[in-house]
């Protein structure tokens, strides 16, 4: 069994990036189950980077319904093309937003969200099966280098 090791955060982001996905991927190859490689791959993004939330949305009879995350409660479901989430899903790409306020349509589930990254999770048939979500209180919290390398690590969750 993988163990989470503690990444330096005095490294540049993109180093804790790159170790962060080794340690995913070592802590998920042999895992079949879905629920617990979105588990442990949300915990160790949650716990390594410092975000406020961090969790996955299930694509569920056509409703992004959520999954296993870290943080406070979350919304339960999400329409497609509806919010942050809706959005990725809809359009089939990451969607980096720096001020949730500024989205049009941006779906509250807390008032401490300040920016958020959306990133899609593709089947193996090449449908999106789920999203990855994170939030930060921090305003433009997330830039190119965090789009990299969390589609990196989405393409090792294999739902």
């Amino acid at each position: 069994m993988a163990e989470q090791i503690d990444i330096d955060k005095t490294l540049p982001k993109a180093e804790q990036y790159q170790l962060l996905k080794a340690q995913i991927q070592a802590l998920i190859e042999n895992e079949t189950d879905p629920v617990a490689v979105m588990a442990n791959t949300c915990a160790a993004i949650h716990e390594t980077m410092g975000f406020w939330w961090t969790g996955f949305y299930r694509v569920v009879d056509g409703m992004l319904v959520v999954g296993p995350f870290q943080g406070p409660l979350a919304c339960m479901r999400i329409a497609f093309g509806r919010g942050v989430c809706g959005t990725a899903w809809k359009e089939g790409r990451t969607v980096i937003v720096p001020d949730v306020e500024q989205f049009p349509g941006h779906i509250a589930c807390s008032s401490h969200s300040r920016s958020e990254i959306v990133v899609p999770v593709f089947s193996d048939r090449g449908e999106i099966a789920a999203v990855l979500d994170i939030d930060s209180c921090d305003l433009a919290a997330f830039d190119e280098t965090d789009r990299r390398w969390l589609e990196e690590i989405c393409r090792l969750v294999r739902l």
